[in-house]
C-alpha cells in the first residue's frame, strides 16, 4: 500500500526536482498527485511501498537539515552583500502596500480588543 512522504504546499520546484532526485538516487520508488484545479488539494509525493518509509523519511529528513543550512547561508551571504531586503526597503519600495497591511493589522487588533475595552469601561 502507499504511504504519503511529502505534501508539496508551498514546496519550491526547485526542492520538488531534488527530493525526485534523492528518490530516484536511493532507489525508491515513487509516483505524484497533481493539485486539484481548484486548489482545495496540494499535490503529493508518496511511496508506492509503504516499507520504504523509515529509509525515505530518514532520507528526506536529512536532506531538508541540509537544505535548511544551506538557505540560511545564502540568506546570511545575501544580507552581508546588501542584497536580502529587510523591512525597512520593502517599506521603501512598495509603501502603499505596506500600509494597507499596517491598517488590516491594526483593524484586527482593535477588533479584537473593543468588546474587553468596552467592559472595562462599563464597570
Amino acid at each position: 500500500m502507499s504511504r504519503l512522504l511529502l505534501n508539496l504546499r508551498n514546496v519550491p520546484d526547485d526542492e520538488i526536482l531534488e527530493v525526485r532526485n534523492l528518490l530516484e538516487e536511493h532507489r525508491i520508488d515513487y509516483f505524484e498527485t497533481e493539485p486539484s484545479r481548484w486548489g482545495i488539494s496540494m499535490g503529493a509525493i508518496w511511496l508506492t511501498d509503504a516499507d520504504d518509509y523509515p529509509r525515505a523519511r530518514a532520507l528526506l529528513d536529512d536532506y531538508q537539515a541540509q537544505r535548511r543550512e544551506r538557505m540560511r547561508a545564502e540568506y546570511r551571504e545575501r544580507r552581508r552583500r546588501g542584497e536580502a531586503e529587510g523591512l525597512w526597503q520593502r517599506l521603501r519600495r512598495r509603501p502603499l502596500e505596506m500600509l494597507v497591511y499596517l491598517g488590516v493589522i491594526a483593524l484586527v487588533l482593535y477588533l479584537s480588543t473593543k468588546p474587553f475595552l468596552d467592559l472595562a469601561g462599563d464597570g
